[in-house]
């Protein structure tokens, strides 16, 4: 599976620092705490009719993860809201998009590691780009990588920062081995996440997934858990193992980017039948009616869900 380009992107219109500049043209300073350490947090946004699912609960995820990271700064939620819609308004768009919000700790007078340096900022950075659900919904292989995730006394999984490496080298052994995705462990050998998202199992009419402690707390993942409560579907968080998915009726993934797509194949063996799952057919409709419900607008001729 790899992305394609969507001519629609050629003459994009990125913001940042709330400056509206051509895609060709954007760029942020060498002294950067983006360039020089990777030094910011970010989220991923889904743009369907105007609307935004769950943008309370991401904003609130990107300012606890600047939190944590000792920023000095942090935008106000409205204040992001705002740059969100000037870009997204700037580019004629309303559906179909997915929006990335980088903020970094800003600019440093001079390059090294100490915060202390960085005496501008933050840097916030509004990317919307006309993007379809990435994933194919017939089906993903993945692959076991190599690669593990830490536990929180090594890099907490609940700062969503900009530190990917670990996920692309996971993603470099899946493209290695014809796969779509890569699934990593944790360091006790059991089921964290696949690079980008998480993934959950169905056996027997229950739904599982991993416990969040080697993995970020997922905005998708925890929205298929509630509509499971809600819906009497059983569900569980448990410590799962490869054997538990190889033995899977049924398995999925589930983000922001690619919301529910059915995984298919693990380390070359077929999970249950090797197509979409019932369980996977019916939480991906749950979930879209769901994102139509309650959606936030963000512009003011948008209905109200």
């Amino acid at each position: 599976m790899l992305q394609q380009f969507d001519p629609r992107n050629a003459d994009l219109l990125v913001n940042i620092g709330g400056a509206l500049v051509h895609r060709d043209s954007a760029g942020v300073s060498p002294f950067d705490s983006l360039v020089q350490g990777g030094d910011g947090v970010w989220e991923g946004l889904r743009l369907y009719d105007g609307k935004i699912f769950r943008l309370t609960e991401h904003l609130d995820r990107l300012a606890d993860s600047a939190r944590a990271l000792a920023f000095e700064q942090i935008p106000s939620h409205d204040e992001i809201i705002r740059e969100v819609r000037k870009t997204v308004d700037a580019n004629g768009m309303r559906d179909g998009v997915h929006i990335r919000l980088t903020l970094s700790r800003g600019t440093k007078i001079t390059s090294g590691m100490d915060p202390r340096l960085n005496q501008s900022g933050p840097t916030l950075i509004v990317l919307a780009e006309w993007k379809a659900p990435v994933y194919d919904r017939s089906g993903l292989r993945v692959q076991t990588s190599s690669v593990r995730r830490p536990p929180p006394d090594v890099l907490d999984p609940k700062i969503h920062h900009n530190n990917l490496l670990l996920s692309i080298m996971a993603k470099i052994e899946a493209n290695a081995a014809g796969a779509d995705s890569a699934l990593l462990l944790d360091q006790a050998g059991f089921i964290a996440e696949c690079n980008g998202t998480h993934l959950f199992l169905v056996r027997g009419g229950e739904v599982l997934t991993s416990y969040a402690d080697a993995c970020p707390e997922g905005i998708t993942r925890q929205t298929i858990l509630d509509l499971c409560a809600v819906h009497d579907i059983p569900h569980r968080e448990a410590r799962l193992s490869l054997t538990d998915a190889y033995r899977a009726d049924e398995a999925f993934c589930s983000g922001t980017m690619g919301e529910l797509a059915a995984v298919t194949a693990l380390d070359g063996r077929t999970i249950g039948a090797g197509t979409v799952g019932p369980m996977t057919e019916r939480l991906s409709a749950l979930f879209a009616d769901h994102v139509a419900e309650t959606a936030v607008p963000i512009f003011l001729d948008t209905p109200t869900p």
